[in-house]
C-alpha cells in the first residue's frame, strides 16, 4: 500500500495520497498509510464511515473530485484540521471489488493544477484497483499463514514450534512477492510521459490498466495457490 500511496503522489505530483481502510469491528475508515510532504498526519485517523469525503465516497461506491473542498457540505473540516493539513481539492475513488468496498483512496492538491480532471479520477481508479487487489491478496496470505500454523501446530503439539513456523515459511514463501522496483520503474516513466506532448496523456491509462490487470491475475493465482495449499 506504501508503495501505491508513493506512486499516487509522484504521478499525480500532489501535496499527499492516502488509503482508509474499513475496520468492520469498529466500524469505522481507518487511514493507514499516507504518502507526501503533507500526508502523514492521516495516519491512523479513524471516522465514521459515512462522515465526510473519504465517507461518502465509501458508502456510495462513486468517485469524487472536488476543487474548494470547503464549500462542499460533506467536507469533514474538524476531521482534515486534525491531521494539520486543510486540502483545497481532493480526488477521492473507493477501493472496491466483486466481495465488495473495502476502503477508500484519497489524493490531495495537485501542484501543478487547482482541480482534478476526470482523467484525474480514471488514474486514481487505476491505483485504487491495484491497491485493492494488493490488499485482498495480503488478508488471504495473512488468513493462509494462520490457518496453516493453527493446523500444523495441533498436530505436532507444543514441543515443536520451531519446525511449524519452518514448515509454515516455506509454504508461504512465495505468497509475498515484491513488485515495487517494477511499480517504480513504471512510475518513473509515466511520470515523464505525462511531461510529454498531450497527445501521449491518452496512453496513461491503458498503461496502468495493464498493470492493474496483470496484478490482478497475479493475486488469482496466488489465492487459488492459498486455497489449495489450505486444502493440503
Amino acid at each position: 500500500m506504501r508503495s501505491i500511496v508513493e506512486a499516487t503522489v509522484t504521478l499525480f505530483d500532489a501535496e499527499a495520497a492516502s488509503i482508509a481502510l474499513y475496520e468492520s469491528a469498529l466500524d469505522q475508515l481507518v487511514f493507514a498509510v499516507a504518502a507526501g510532504e503533507q500526508g502523514q498526519g492521516v495516519i491512523g485517523l479513524a471516522i465514521a464511515p459515512d462522515q465526510g469525503i473519504a465517507g461518502y465516497v465509501f458508502t456510495t461506491g462513486q468517485a469524487l473530485a472536488l476543487s474548494e473542498v470547503e464549500r462542499d457540505a460533506r467536507f469533514g473540516r474538524g476531521a482534515a484540521e486534525a491531521t494539520g493539513y486543510v486540502p483545497r481539492s481532493i480526488v477521492a475513488v473507493p477501493l472496491i471489488d466483486e466481495q465488495g468496498t473495502m476502503g477508500v483512496l484519497e489524493v490531495l492538491d495537485k501542484r501543478s493544477s487547482a482541480t482534478f480532471s476526470l482523467r484525474d479520477i480514471e488514474l486514481a481508479g487505476v491505483f485504487a484497483r491495484q491497491a485493492t487487489v494488493a490488499i485482498r491478496a495480503s488478508r488471504v496470505e495473512r488468513d493462509t499463514v494462520t490457518l496453516l500454523r493453527t493446523s500444523l501446530a495441533s498436530l505436532a503439539g507444543s514441543d515443536d514450534q520451531a519446525t511449524v513456523e519452518r514448515v509454515v515459511q516455506l509454504a508461504t514463501a512465495d505468497l509475498d512477492g515484491d513488485d515495487d522496483d517494477r511499480l517504480w520503474a513504471i512510475v518513473d516513466r509515466v511520470a515523464r510521459l505525462r511531461q510529454a506532448d498531450p497527445g501521449e496523456l491518452e496512453l496513461l491509462a491503458e498503461i496502468l490498466e495493464v498493470v492493474a490487470r496483470r496484478a490482478e491475475r497475479r493475486a488469482e493465482q496466488r489465492r487459488r495457490s492459498g486455497r489449495a495449499r489450505a486444502a493440503r
